[in-house]
Order: C-alpha cells, then structure tokens, then sequence
C-alpha cells in the first residue's frame, strides 16, 4: 500500500490555475478533474467501458446510498465497491454530510451524530463521525469524505458558526477513528477533512486553518452550491484557497456548470463533482462548446449537424441534433443514455482542455473567451 501522492506540475502565472498528478493505489488522476456522480456504484445510464472512453479517471459514489442498498454486508462479501461494481480505477465516496443538508425533513442533527429515517423504507439509522468511516472503509473508496454538516446558503451567522463547531468536532472523531482502523482490501484509503463555514469569511478562514492539523492526503470545500449567490461562492473559494497548502489536491463539492468548474479552475480548485451532466442530460439539456442546448426545442427537428461540433474530442459517435430530438421526443431510453454520455464527455473534455492550456500557458486567454460561450443558450 502506498499513501496517496500529489505532484503540483506547474501554476498558472496570470492566477491560481493548477495542473497536477494524483497518485492512488488504483490508478493515476491528472487534476484539474471533474468526477462523474455514481451515487449507487453506478453513473446513471452509462457503462463503465464508455466511462473509460470518455476519459473518465474516477467516480464518486454516495455512503448514505450504499449503506442502505446494498449494504456493507454485501460490499464486504464482493471484495469492496471495485470487485462489486468492476469500476477498477479510483473512487471517491461523500460521507453522508450532503444528506444532512437534503434530508432535512426526516434527520435530527445532536452532537452524537445524524438520526434519520431511510428515504426507501422510513427505518431508523444513525450515522456518527464513527460509523461513517467504517462504512467507507468496507464500502473501499480511495478517497474517503469526513462527516460534517453542509448548512444551508443563507444560513445567518449564528447558525453557521454552532454547524462549523460541530462539524469540526465531529472531523477529530473522524481522524480518531480513520487512524484506529486499517483498509480491508489491501489499498490506502485517503481521508479528506471538509472546510465549512457558509458564506462568512472568518468562518471559513477558522475552518481552513482548523483542518490542516490533521495533514490530510487533501482537503475538500464543502458548503458551496446550496443556495448562495454564485458571487459569493467564488469568494468563498478564494479566501479558502488563500488558506490551504499548495502541496495538496483542493475539491470542491458538488460544483457545478461548465462555467463554475473554469471560475474555480482559476481560483485553484483540483477536482469537481456535479449531478447536473447525467441529470439535465437526462432532462434533455446538452452542455456544449459553443453553449447550452435544449435538445426538445424544435428548432433542432431538422437539423441534421453535431450535438456539438468539437464532440469528436470526446465522444466517439456523433449523433446529430435531429436524431437526439427526435429519441427525447419519442420517450426512447436511448436519449437519456446519449445526453447523459454526451454531458460527461464534454466535462471531462473541459476540465482536461483546462489542463492543457494551465500546461502551455494560454489559459487566461481560453477561459475568458469559454465562458463566454458556455454560458449561452442555443
């Protein structure tokens, strides 16, 4: 087993744009990355053999979810989350923290942990700093979250300060517990601890500082995304960043559009997840290099062009406009499984052209004329 390494390649000299090397056990991440959301061991609607294709170099998969269905028992049984799901490259694993914050109605937070009732069957569980790193630990992600509490956007102060001394609280258990145990399965698993502090900037400041005792393998900005203005995210991120080592990989949770993944690129965020490829995909939103497609408009009825006229970058079948409309329309489970492919591709597309231009030095002058482009509806 070897620890997780991180190698900073080269920064951007006009802002905080990384490029670098992550180094796990099960496989090699270049960073900037987005990772693709596989909340049950699965990416919804994609095999794994187009996930390779598409360069996908790791996944993320959901604690709360596999904890109820199928259970550790059965993850246990195949060997860990790799032998279950045959995903043989890194997986990332969210601690059930976001389910604080999205179950709302049916948890009770106490300083013990979370208690809520199962969205599938209204059983009873609780989740602790503790029991959280045991699952992840027979669940065998990589890359494991701390549990915290992710409060709402427009929290007031108050509020954000107690949920920052609880979360923070917890993250000792946590790394009590994460050096208390061992891997299951014959590979180091990293644990990042989360900087929370809602949109208030000595909050995250005392957070960022906070968590460095613990000389993570990296650490995650968690918080972002859930209801405050996309102004204050970017802020947020810079004044964390201004904190945190330039020696380890920085993730940012949950985030987000193809123009929040390059503003963040900018202010030194490595890695990305976000539900919204294979959710609006689903939906039928296309994300593309010349902007935003709403795949059911008919105005695409007879257009027989690209989805994306850089897709071969990408995504090996080029299937146009018309075709994709006309699967959508029909209902044909096949337009969920085109968007939702054609999306991932082009994130990872992004992310990896990002990395590119970090690499030779245009950067600056890409991103300003990209997210002009991505943020237009066609």
């Amino acid at each position: 087993m070897e620890k997780m390494k991180f190698e900073l390649l080269h920064t951007d000299p006009s802002s905080r744009a990384r490029a670098g090397l992550i180094t796990t056990d099960n496989g090699v991440i270049e960073t900037p990355i987005f990772m693709p959301v596989g909340t049950a061991a699965s990416v919804k609607g994609i095999f794994h053999r187009d996930l390779e294709d598409v360069g996908a170099q790791i996944i993320l998969a959901n604690t709360y979810h596999l904890y109820l269905r199928p259970g550790t028992q059965v993850l246990e049984a195949a060997g860990g989350i790799h032998g279950f799901s045959t995903w043989q490259r890194p997986v990332l694993t969210d601690s059930g923290g976001f389910q604080v914050f999205s179950l709302a109605a049916c948890r009770k937070l106490t300083e013990e942990g979370c208690r809520f009732s199962s969205h599938i069957d209204g059983s009873k569980h609780l989740f602790t700093p503790e029991n959280v790193i045991d699952t992840q630990r027979s669940i065998g992600a990589d890359i494991m979250m701390a549990f915290d509490e992710c409060p709402p956007g427009d929290s007031d102060y108050r509020y954000a300060a107690r949920s920052l001394d609880l979360t923070h609280r917890w993250l000792e258990r946590c790394f009590n517990r994460y050096h208390s145990t061992a891997p299951k399965y014959g590979y180091h698993q990293s644990l990042f601890p989360i900087v929370q502090g809602c949109v208030y900037p000595e909050l995250r400041v005392r957070s960022a500082e906070f968590v460095q005792q613990f000389n993570a393998d990296g650490y995650a900005i968690g918080g972002l995304a859930v209801g405050e203005p996309t102004d204050k995210m970017y802020e947020m991120v810079e004044i964390v960043n201004d904190v945190l080592p330039t020696d380890r990989p920085r993730y940012l949770m949950g985030v987000g559009t193809p123009v929040n993944l390059l503003e963040n690129i900018e202010r030194g965020v490595d890695m990305f997840d976000c539900v919204m490829p294979t959710r609006n995909g689903r939906n039928g939103m296309l994300f593309t290099s010349e902007g935003i497609i709403n795949i059911r408009n008919e105005k695409w009825k007879n257009d027989f062009s690209p989805i994306d006229p850089a897709g071969t970058a990408f995504v090996d079948t080029l299937y146009s406009k018309a075709y994709l409309r006309h699967l959508n329309i029909s209902g044909e489970m096949m337009a969920a499984q085109i968007a939702s492919l054609h999306n991932i591709g082009f994130y990872l597309w992004l992310v990896k052209e990002a990395r590119r231009r970090i690499l030779d030095g245009t950067f600056a002058e890409w991103k300003a004329e990209m997210v002009v482009k991505l943020a237009r509806r066609l």
